[in-house]
């Protein structure tokens, strides 16, 4: 398929595909879906190899969140039957951490809901960091605690924090549709501090809210245009209680061919399989390593996620093996400082060509996805809890 040849060459090169094809691959037919995922997992073994990366979350507080985000099991007015607890101590915080670690895990992702940290909060975590980098030699430790104000990035810095995680979600056109307390540009705002204070920053997508192809295309486009090192890909956890709770639009094969186009747009990103996949992908799962190189080992925020084992031995299987400490994730150009690096011979465009314009023409949609309601668990175990975790 000359659609599939132009865009390995172009991930190769580290160069931007046009909207057009993004949009293509989002429309090809399962008959083709091998074909899709062979050739972006020739752009995904070009830059990562057949190594997976483990990220192990822990929630340092969990639900009574005032922010309104239609998605979110912690959001304000949320039915969803999750656990609610305040502010982990630095002690239990580490304790949790420390279970993902010796599972696997090379990086620690600490979350914290609520619409942005208070001094005294990043005071709080800072001291959290420090214990388990104290207890974990090595490890990578993310934050994620919402919208930054000035000063704060720097002061995670300080801490030890090695990257920083905020999500875009969706198009900058449907944000307000899935969000009224605060604005895309807010989260904007929040991606450019952290890189301004030199943390890695982390930035990725929701699938299946209902959005278009066009809407997918539109924040993948914007995320290789504000350059984090790592994109989690987040399928939708339709949650009871929520106001997304009928939305399954997804069946695992789109599920890869939104995963395919995010690895053909940002080629040389670290790529990670997140939240939703054991509910969207299902026994699919596998092919999906073929396009991501990062996964979260075990449970999630508030659901439960695969087995840690069952991971650890589907990766095995696949194929492929788990990233050591002390492998750099990233690809050289990026671990320097390059970031995405488009080969532009005229000297423009930075990161991104630009070619960010008409909306294009959405796909025929799909027939719904039928719902699997059994497969989304509230998470009762590891933090917060007196339970094991699940790593």
């Amino acid at each position: 398929m000359d659609l599939l040849n132009t865009l390995v060459e172009k991930g190769l090169r580290r160069e931007l595909p046009t909207r057009e094809e993004a949009l293509a691959v989002l429309a090809t037919s399962d008959d083709d879906l091998l074909d899709v995922v062979a050739a972006a997992g020739k752009v995904r073994r070009q830059w990562f190899g057949r190594r997976v990366k483990l990220n192990y979350l822990v929630n340092l507080k969990s639900g009574l969140c005032p922010e309104d985000c239609s998605y979110c099991s912690q959001r304000l007015g949320s039915k969803a039957e999750i656990l609610k607890y305040t502010w982990l101590k630095p002690d239990e915080a580490s304790q949790a951490a420390a279970a993902g670690v010796a599972g696997g895990a090379k990086r620690v992702c600490l979350v914290a809901s609520g619409r942005g940290p208070t001094d005294r909060d990043v005071d709080r975590v800072s001291k959290t960091i420090e214990a388990i980098k104290e207890q974990n030699e090595g490890v990578e430790v993310c934050a994620c605690l919402g919208l930054l104000s000035d000063g704060q990035a720097e002061r995670l810095r300080d801490a030890g924090a090695d990257a920083y995680n905020h999500n875009l979600n969706t198009s900058e056109s449907t944000y307000g549709e899935i969000t009224t307390t605060h604005t895309y540009a807010d989260r904007v705002d929040t991606v450019n501090k952290a890189h301004a204070a030199g943390l890695s920053a982390c930035s990725g997508l929701i699938a299946g809210m209902g959005e278009s192809d066009a809407d997918l295309v539109d924040v993948v486009f914007s995320l290789r245009e504000l350059d984090p090192d790592s994109v989690p890909v987040n399928f939708l956890i339709p949650f009871e209680g929520t106001p997304l709770a009928k939305e399954w639009n997804l069946t695992p094969q789109r599920a890869l061919r939104i995963l395919a186009m995010v690895r053909f747009v940002c080629p040389d990103v670290e790529v990670r399989l997140a939240g939703g996949r054991e509910v969207h992908l299902r026994s699919l799962q596998p092919l999906a390593l073929h396009l991501a190189n990062s996964i979260f080992l075990g449970d999630y925020l508030t659901s439960e996620g695969q087995a840690g084992k069952a991971d650890l031995e589907m990766i095995a299987d696949a194929g492929f093996e788990v990233e050591g400490s002390d492998t750099t994730t990233l690809p050289e150009h990026r671990a320097a400082g390059g970031g995405c690096g488009s080969v532009c011979g005229d000297g423009g465009g930075g990161c991104s060509d630009g070619a960010v314009g008409d909306a294009g023409q959405d796909a025929a949609e799909p027939a719904p996805a039928a719902a699997r309601t059994d497969l989304v668990a509230v998470r009762r175990r590891g933090a917060g809890t007196d339970l094991a975790p699940n790593a």
